[in-house]
């Protein structure tokens, strides 16, 4: 599957942006999703995830109660929506996807390792 994500750009604190990952060449719902982040001078880190239905979704501590990840599977696409940005969360958005073709589970999963698919990811600056 590719995966290309789009919607990052600059804000002030405080604003929103809403990222989307479009997925092509596989059967989408056979994919759990993610998304990290990787600021300047750190390690990738995890931010969100969803399972293949979009029934369960897990956070960041970082980012709870301010992201909110979502996915359309008519659409084949994901969705990161950020709200009440800090300057903190100025990073690379990358979008990841886990091969669940072969198995019934319903997981969603936290780690960078877990995931087979990356995008190439997309810049979030956030002012102070």
């Amino acid at each position: 599957v590719q995966l290309v994500e789009s919607g990052g750009g600059l804000v002030q604190a405080g604003g929103s942006l809403r990222l989307s990952c479009a997925a092509s060449g596989r059967t989408f719902i056979n994919y759990a999703m993610g998304w990290f982040r990787q600021g300047p001078g750190k390690e990738r880190e995890f931010v969100a995830a969803i399972t293949r239905s979009g029934a369960r979704t897990y956070y960041a501590d970082s980012v709870k109660g301010r992201f909110t990840i979502s996915r359309d599977n008519a659409k084949n696409t994901a969705h990161l929506q950020m709200n009440n940005l800090k300057p903190e969360d100025t990073a690379v958005y990358y979008c990841a996807a886990r091969d669940l073709s072969r198995y019934s589970s319903n997981y969603a999963y936290t780690g960078p390792n877990d995931y087979h698919y990356w995008g190439l990811g997309t810049q979030v600056t956030v002012s102070s």
